[in-house]
């Protein structure tokens, strides 16, 4: 199954294919600027019943040196299988279309970036008929972005470098910067990319302050993230409410809290829950009671 990150590294070349002129220095590879880009089809499947494809293809328009083909793959963990895949692709691109392959694999940890910049040769050992190199982009070559005008001259760029660097321990700066870079940019704009950078980051701890920083810092900003974590935040707040609610009966009543009592309903967000140990809370004499199984409603 592919995972929101795994989406996120290639797709944001599909909304921003002039991503490939920022990553030149970081590359080290002088590239032509990018004059315009076609979304073509990953489908890189023969008669032969064996589908392949790649997960972005674009073909590049450059302002000087003619177009060229841009391959993207989004690599999570080492795949052994890419060792025949990544030359394929290259080789039958360059045959279908006529024109130059460029394969940019992005990733997000340093293992993954070493094994995927090693040269995939065809071949004897003492004579490679084919080699295929691919560029790749990473937390090894990407520069980390937490100065917010740094990261305005190219938002798309800093959403890539903030996607490479999820497991960076200074991830939570990263954010900051980019939730403060995009305040001000056109929604247009700032909607993809909020969007790509939680995808990025995935199911890691990361993933809630970037949800925490769109409710606070983009409150403006629409989109099923940005609704989804007001809904969200609109539920916790009942539950809140409704916690400190059972607790002040409790204590209301006289009933002893205990430091377990309160870390257990504070932390619950389950608002029928909640509702019962609210009812339960009038009746009990010890207030690990309102956990108790039986209904004291009925009373």
């Amino acid at each position: 199954m592919v995972s929101a990150p795994h989406e996120a590294m290639h797709r944001v070349f599909q909304e921003y294919p002039s991503l490939l002129s920022g990553l030149s220095d970081v590359l080290g590879l002088e590239l032509p600027p990018v004059a315009s880009a076609e979304l073509l089809t990953v489908d890189l499947t023969e008669t032969e019943p064996l589908e392949r494809r790649v997960d972005t293809l674009l073909r590049i328009r450059t302002e000087s040196d003619g177009p060229f083909l841009l391959v993207v793959e989004a690599q999570g963990k080492k795949d052994p299988g890419k060792t025949a895949s990544w030359p394929y692709y290259v080789t039958y691109l360059n045959n279908k279309y006529r024109l130059p392959v460029l394969l940019l694999v992005i990733c997000q940890d340093h293992a993954t970036a070493a094994w995927a910049a090693r040269p995939l040769t065809i071949g004897l050992p003492q004579w490679p008929t084919v080699t295929t190199r691919p560029l790749v982009a990473g937390p090894h070559n990407m520069p980390v972005i937490t100065d917010v005008a740094e990261a305005r001259k190219d938002l798309a760029f800093a959403t890539l470098s903030a996607i490479t660097h999820a497991d960076n321990p200074d991830v939570d700066a990263i954010l900051k910067t980019m939730s403060v870079a995009l305040r001000d940019a056109p929604e247009s704009l700032v909607e993809p990319l909020v969007e790509f950078i939680a995808q990025g980051l995935g199911n890691r701890p990361a993933a809630q302050q970037w949800r925490n920083l769109v409710a606070v810092d983009l409150s403006f900003y629409t989109s099923p993230l940005s609704e989804e974590i007001r809904d969200e935040g609109r539920a916790q707040g009942r539950a809140q409410g409704r916690a400190e609610d059972v607790l002040l009966i409790l204590g209301a009543r006289g009933v002893d809290i205990t430091d377990a009592t309160h870390e257990k309903v504070t932390s619950c967000g389950d608002l029928e829950v909640l509702r019962r140990w609210l009812v339960r809370a009038a009746f009990v004499t010890t207030s690990d009671e309102i956990f108790a199984e039986e209904t004291y409603a009925d009373r």
